[in-house]
């Protein structure tokens, strides 16, 4: 047996095929023996030779749920699952005192990705052998995935009740309290599992989710990064590194993640769409399309690859063949938002709006259930003016998703466009209250309120925003020129600014923030050159133009001064220190 098992390794099938059936001559009752050379067949793909054996080794032990479930693997590999379903049915039947044999059938339709078999089966399973605690912990893990998240709580809260210690039932309470937006009880749960289990890669994963959702990306990312390092091919793990690599713009780590996916799963079209996304990255525009053609080949059906490919053909400027691409990716899944805003995208580029919002429309009639469908019609709509119209199409996208933060988002800053500041106020608030880690409605808001002259609430929700995130660069320029209008810690001001113009170098806005700043310092030159900056990307903006002549005047050059003054009046005559920047200039 040791023999046949390294000759196989090495490639030496003959020598180990030999061997496998001198194991067998040497004790024909062995169940071990006949099973690997079955298992060996099934390697090579000698399905009728591989099955007689599994049949024998059955004969054998017909009490061995390991034999049971290798006669099943090759009907799975081959993709065959009926015959995979009948054998593991016999099991059950054949078993029905072996835990491990009557949990097959519904691990199974959980492999195939059938939950709602798997969740009925593992169901009847809990009625039948209730007092079995491995088949309770998989129905609460079925149903989670299953979003039957009272009754998984329930019988989770019975299993951390009889062993508060539990990790597999600390874990689920993790995942449920994830589901459910509460990370950082989910933190929690996780860690206290993770003392148990340092190396359980699922509590590690789920614990990556929870400071997700807290927004601690750097800290999740170090968990899945140790999920991988534990075990390479942890496919979700990597997605979440790909996802993460996406959101940075870290295209070697999402090249990685990519990698590391296709070798988990080859036959998965996941890991070429994102090893495409890091080969367009690299401007290797041919491998990407040969990842997405794979894709495309691997899963005809899925969606993805095509509306993707599309996204390449659409960079391209072929945009009949990114059209068509599109279409096929609609065709196989109606609820694609890609391809339709890539769609859309097509409508746009060649200046043909109504034609876009009756793309949107019409497929909105056939799944009206979709909320992003109602967000993409609102971009759509605002695009041509009509606010009005776009603004209930985002109340219809909220009203569908209640936990759809971009809607909300993109609802309240439509509202304060249209001049309904309350309104928009209330929809920034609602989204702090659903997503109190989500930065950019704190940001949002304080520039709604010190449009409202109410600087001193706008200062507070600048200052929570970087509780979240001190580098956060738009929280950082809005902080600093508040404190520099309102007389507040120069020096703090000046900080503030120097961290947002690091993030943001080529934002006008945030030059003209540090500018000020230096000027009040009494370093005007360096102030002039920022402002001299900013005017280059917006010529007619009224307050660089009087920033720059209050620096000016400052360093002594009363012309460029009284200039720039003048051209500020000019731009804009109500400008609101108008009558100073006359009073400067004459």
């Amino acid at each position: 047996m040791n023999l046949a098992l390294l000759q196989d390794t090495s490639k030496q099938t003959a020598a180990a095929e030999e061997n496998y059936k001198k194991a067998i001559q040497t004790d024909p009752k062995s169940a071990t023996a006949v099973l690997a050379i079955a298992n060996f067949y099934a390697e090579q793909r000698r399905w009728p030779e591989a099955e007689q054996q599994f049949q024998k080794a059955i004969g054998i032990d017909p009490t061995s749920a390991v034999s049971r479930w290798a006669l099943a693997r090759p009907y799975m590999v081959e993709g065959q699952n009926d015959g995979a379903e009948k054998v593991l049915k016999q099991a059950k039947q054949d078993l029905s005192t072996n835990s491990e044999a009557y949990r097959m059938l519904g691990d199974f339709y959980v492999s195939t990705g059938d939950l709602n078999k798997a969740g009925a089966e593992y169901a009847a399973l809990f009625v039948q052998h209730p007092r079995d605690l491995r088949v309770k912990k998989n129905y609460v893990q079925l149903l989670i995935l299953l979003n039957q998240v009272d009754k998984a709580t329930a019988l989770n809260d019975e299993i951390l009740k009889q062993n508060p210690g539990d990790v597999d039932g600390l874990i689920c309470r993790g995942q449920i309290l994830n589901r459910g937006g509460r990370a950082n009880e989910a933190i929690l749960a996780l860690q206290t599992a993770l003392k148990s289990e340092p190396d359980n890669s699922t509590a590690r994963y789920q614990l990556g989710l929870a400071l997700s959702l807290r927004g601690d990306l750097a800290r999740a990312e170090s968990e899945w990064r140790e999920v991988v390092r534990l075990h390479p091919n942890a496919v979700e793990a990597q997605r979440a590194l790909a996802e993460v690599a996406v959101r940075k713009g870290d295209f070697r780590l999402l090249h990685d993640s990519a990698e590391a996916l296709i070798r988990a799963e080859p036959a998965s079209p996941q890991g070429y769409v994102l090893r495409a996304a890091s080969r367009l990255a690299a401007k290797d525009s041919a491998g990407a399309e040969a990842d997405l053609k794979k894709s495309i080949e691997l899963a005809p059906r899925n969606p993805l690859g095509y509306s993707r490919l599309g996204i390449l053909r659409f960079s391209q400027r072929r945009l009949g063949e990114a059209e068509k691409l599109y279409g096929q990716a609609l065709d196989r899944d109606p609820n694609s938002v890609e391809a339709l805003q890539g769609l859309v995208a097509i409508d746009m580029a060649q200046k043909q709006p109504a034609k876009a919002l009756a793309r949107v429309n019409a497929q909105s009639a056939k799944v009206p259930g979709n909320a992003a469908y109602y967000v993409l019609q609102a971009q759509v709509l605002a695009r041509t003016g009509d606010l009005q119209k776009a603004e209930s199409a985002l109340e219809r996208a909220v009203e569908l998703n209640k936990n759809n933060a971009d809607a909300l988002l993109m609802l309240a800053r439509v509202q304060e466009a249209r001049g309904s500041r309350e309104h928009a106020a209330a929809s920034y608030q609602r989204l702090i209250q659903q997503n109190p880690r989500d930065i950019r409605s704190y940001v949002l808001l304080g520039a709604l309120e010190e449009t409202q002259g109410n600087w001193q609430e706008a200062e507070q929700l600048y200052r929570k925003a970087l509780d979240i995130d001190p580098d956060y660069s738009l929280a950082n320029n809005n902080l600093a020129y508040l404190m520099l209008q309102h007389g507040g810690n120069v020096d703090v001001a000046l900080s503030l600014a120097q961290t947002a113009r690091l993030r943001m170098p080529e934002d006008p806005h945030v030059a003209d923030t540090l500018a000020w700043a230096y000027c009040q310092k009494g370093a005007y030159a360096t102030a002039i050159e920022l402002l001299k900056q900013a005017l280059q990307k917006a010529p007619d903006d009224a307050t660089y133009h009087y920033h720059i002549g209050l620096a000016y005047e400052k360093a002594d050059h009363k012309a460029q001064a009284r200039e720039h003054f003048k051209r500020a009046v000019a731009l804009n005559p109500s400008y609101a220190q108008a009558s100073e920047i006359l009073k400067a200039g004459s």
